[in-house]
C-alpha cells in the first residue's frame, strides 16, 4: 500500500472514526462447565505517524498496526502486524541508495501471566517489502536461513501502589546473527542473543486526564538489532489521553517522545488506537 499524498488525510481520518466501533471489540465470554471461565477476545488497530521500536525507526512512514488476541486463565495468544503507507530508502554507502519497499512485519506471540509477572515468546517475521506475495518463505524455520526471529521475555507490571514495569527480552533463535569476518552484524552464523532491558513508571495527571509512562531502555552488548555497542537506546515517555465523543464512544490518542542516545537519534510520534 502506498500513501497517496493527494488524498486528504482528514477524509481518511473521518472514515476511520466512522468505522472505529466495528474495528475494536472487547468483551468477556463465560463458559459454563461447573464453573465459569472468563475468555477475553480483543481486536483493534493503531494508526501511527512512525513505527519506532526500541529506539529505531522502521519504515520512515506512517503505518497501520492491526492486532488480535485471545486470553483465558492467564494464557494469551496474539497476532500483531505493522504495514507502512509508503516506501523508504536506505543508504548503503556514498554512491548506493537502495529502495527498501513498504516496511511490513507480522508477529505471533504466546504468554502466561501470574499475578504481576508475565513470561512470553514472540515470533517476529518480516515479509518481503517489495513484493508481499513472493519470496517470503514463511514456513522456513531453519535457524541458519529463516526470516523469523524468536524472542523470549520476562516482564513485571506492579500494582497501583507500586506502578513499576520491567521488561527483559532476548532473541535466541533465527534472524539475529553475530558479526561476520568483516564485522558486519547480522551476517554471521551464530546467534547474537540481542537483549533489551526496559524500566518504566506509570502515573496519572488527573486534572488533565492524561496517563504518563516515562521509560528507559538499554542493551547490555552490541548486537544486530540494537547497535554495535552496549548503551541506552530508548529513553523518553508516552502520554495517553482518551478523547470522548459521546457517552458510548471515546478514542485513545497518544504521543511518544523518545531518544536513542547510542545512535544520537530522537523521535516524536503520534498515534491513535482504534
Amino acid at each position: 500500500m502506498r500513501w497517496n499524498s493527494s488524498f486528504p488525510f482528514s477524509v481518511f481520518l473521518i472514515f476511520i472514526l466512522i468505522l472505529t466501533e466495528n474495528v475494536h471489540s472487547q468483551q468477556t465470554v463465560q463458559l459454563k462447565n461447573k464453573k465459569e471461565i472468563p475468555i477475553q477476545v480483543t481486536l483493534g488497530a493503531d494508526l501511527i505517524s512512525r513505527y519506532i521500536f526500541r529506539g529505531t525507526d522502521y519504515g520512515n512512514s506512517p503505518a497501520i498496526q492491526p492486532n488480535f488476541s485471545f486470553s483465558v486463565c492467564g494464557f494469551k495468544i496474539g497476532a500483531w502486524g505493522s504495514y507502512g503507507f509508503s516506501s523508504w530508502s536506505k543508504k548503503i554507502n556514498d554512491s548506493t541508495i537502495i529502495n527498501m519497499g513498504n516496511y511490513a512485519e507480522f508477529d505471533l506471540s504466546i504468554s502466561y501471566t501470574f499475578k504481576w509477572f508475565t513470561i512470553g515468546l514472540t515470533d517476529y517475521f518480516f515479509p518481503n517489502p517489495l513484493n508481499p506475495n513472493e519470496a517470503n518463505n514463511y514456513f522456513n524455520y531453519k535457524n541458519a536461513t529463516t526470516g523469523h526471529a524468536m524472542e523470549g521475555s520476562l516482564s513485571f507490571a506492579g500494582p497501583e501502589n507500586f506502578p513499576i514495569q520491567v521488561f527483559v527480552g532476548t532473541f535466541f533463535y533465527g534472524a539475529d546473527k553475530c558479526k561476520d569476518s568483516a564485522c558486519v552484524y547480522g551476517m554471521g552464523r551464530e546467534n547474537n542473543y540481542s537483549t533489551y532491558i526496559e524500566i518504566a513508571y506509570i502515573f496519572k495527571i488527573t486534572h488533565a486526564g492524561v496517563d504518563m509512562k516515562p521509560f528507559i531502555g538499554a542493551t547490555p552488548f552490541g548486537s544486530s538489532f540494537y547497535g554495535k555497542n552496549a548503551g541506552f537506546i530508548n529513553v523518553g515517555f508516552t502520554a495517553t489521553k482518551s478523547i470522548r465523543f459521546s457517552d458510548k464512544f471515546s478514542l485513545p490518542v497518544y504521543v511518544t517522545l523518545a531518544a536513542n542516545p547510542s545512535s544520537q537519534n530522537v523521535f516524536f510520534v503520534f498515534g491513535l488506537t482504534l
